[in-house]
């Protein structure tokens, strides 16, 4: 079982922090964690077409992203003439979920064959948290790392104020505290607004145009856990701004229960039409099953993006599957099971073949993977003046950010601003697959509705809280 995280985004944060409270009892078995899609191993021949056609440092649209260089010179802390050390923030020794450890390395591989970074190395340094041990690795990142790329931790909002004072700048495959997404020196490359909710189009597109009768009977259901309080309540908001009206609002016990039925029949004697669903996969796929088992069916059910994966699909069954109409919103990432007909996720999916045999990709690696490239782009301008400033400026520069095509583009210029496209898949019994929500940019919609919180929420700290600004920054 995995916490994604996934990038973090406001959906994902609550179902993350749930999962890792429960994953010490949970086996993966090597099934790629909850976040792949029906998992995309890259075996197929045009896939290795594709990816020997491209030069050996191009990844999709971004031409030369790695090279052999002549840059040198020991210019900041990690870097030497040779190689750049990064770390690589996860809860793996918590969680058993390898996923950003093999996005880190499959990255490496794949640009170091190239010629690295104007021919320096990268170096993915492992930063386990084992879920709570934030500060000390944190501590350790400040003290040898030159910038935190590809990664993610359930509880990584307490290590925040170090990451500021050290100036640590901060790629992340995915944020996940609230007070952690959004925070100074942090350029997450998916979508961007911790002001904002980034799930307006999409539940506009449930609520007000799949299922119009549902508007007015909506329930949120969450496992009690401080981060999914915050979450949960923005759902709610959320949900309100956009026309519904909340009837159920209700948490379960973090660990999980044995017994679904009570939740089940408050639902069903609720007349909850329409449902928001903040846990793991597992404890949904429960749920589920009990409510099927009492004949209750809502019009939809919104997953967690982390449930857009195998765990959810195996675990919950076909019975329920074609009984629940479940969606998962997601902020604009290519389709993984739609890989063939895209030439950037064709492209992953090939290199995680050649240099991670056996492994899915996943949502959190595709996300992990834009924020390696987000890094390699904005180094490779430095050249051998590779400081944190040079990269970090570079970085936000950024206004039409796609990892090279993996997702919808995102303004990197605007750290606190709404994104623009989104999509959504649809869980069946053979797998997840895009739903009909009417796309008008290739497979994503964009123009999206924009929701602003207007309630009081953590906000995340800035380099003046910890008396520090961009002035410090070298």
């Amino acid at each position: 079982m995995k916490p994604p995280t996934v990038r973090s985004r406001i959906r994902t944060v609550a179902a993350l922090a749930t999962v890792v409270v429960i994953a010490a009892g949970c086996g993966r078995a090597g099934s790629g964690g909850s976040s792949g899609a029906n998992p995309t191993r890259g075996s197929t021949g045009s896939s290795t077409t594709a990816a020997a056609q491209a030069g050996p440092g191009d990844f999709g649209s971004l031409k030369n992203v790695c090279h052999p260089g002549s840059a040198t010179g020991a210019t900041d802390q990690g870097v030497t003439s040779g190689q750049i050390k990064l770390g690589v923030f996860t809860d793996v020794g918590f969680t058993h979920d390898p996923q950003l450890v093999y996005a880190a390395s499959v990255f490496a591989s794949w640009c170091n064959a190239a010629g690295g970074i104007d021919g320096r190395k990268i170096v993915p340094d492992t930063r386990d948290t084992k879920l709570f041990n934030v500060a000390a690795q944190m501590a350790g990142a400040c003290g040898a790392d030159f910038a935190l790329v590809g990664g993610s931790a359930a509880f990584d909002g307490l290590g925040v104020k170090q990451r500021l004072q050290c100036l640590l700048p901060d790629f992340p495959a995915q944020p996940v505290d609230p007070q952690n997404y959004g925070s100074d020196l942090q350029v997450y490359p998916i979508t961007y607004g911790h002001s904002y909710n980034p799930f307006a189009g999409y539940y506009q597109w449930l609520i007000t145009q799949q299922y119009p009768d549902s508007a007015k009977h909506l329930g949120v259901l969450w496992g009690d856990e401080s981060v999914t309080q915050v979450t949960s309540s923005q759902q709610a908001e959320a949900l309100h701004g956009e026309g519904g009206t909340v009837v159920y609002n209700a948490s379960f016990p973090v660990i999980g229960l044995s017994n679904w039925t009570p939740y089940a029949e408050a639902l069903k004697n609720k007349g909850v039409k329409g449902l928001v669903f903040e846990g793991t996969p597992q404890w949904l796929a429960a749920l589920e099953q009990t409510m099927v088992a009492i004949d209750y069916k809502p019009d939809w059910i919104d997953t967690s993006p982390d449930d857009y994966g195998t765990t959810f699909v195996q675990t919950a069954g076909s019975r329920v599957l074609s009984f629940e109409h479940n969606y998962a919103g997601l902020d604009g990432e290519y389709p993984l099971e739609k890989d063939q007909d895209n030439p950037a996720t064709r492209q992953l999916v090939s290199l995680f073949a050649q240099y991670a045999q056996g492994q899915p990709v996943t949502l959190q690696d595709l996300q992990g993977w834009s924020a390696w490239l987000l890094f390699a782009v904005s180094a490779e301008t430095c050249g051998s003046d590779l400081t944190r400033k040079c990269v970090y400026d570079a970085a936000i520069t950024r206004t039409a950010w796609t990892g090279g095509g993996l997702t919808s583009p995102v303004d990197l210029s605007k750290p606190d601003s709404p994104p623009t496209c989104w999509n959504a898949e649809q869980a069946s019994p053979s797998g997840w697959q895009p739903a009909s929500f009417h796309p008008n940019d290739g497979a994503y919609r964009c123009g999206a509705p924009v929701y602003k919180y207007t309630g009081s929420y953590p906000q995340p700290p800035t380099l003046s809280s910890v008396g520090k600004s961009l002035a410090d920054l070298r």
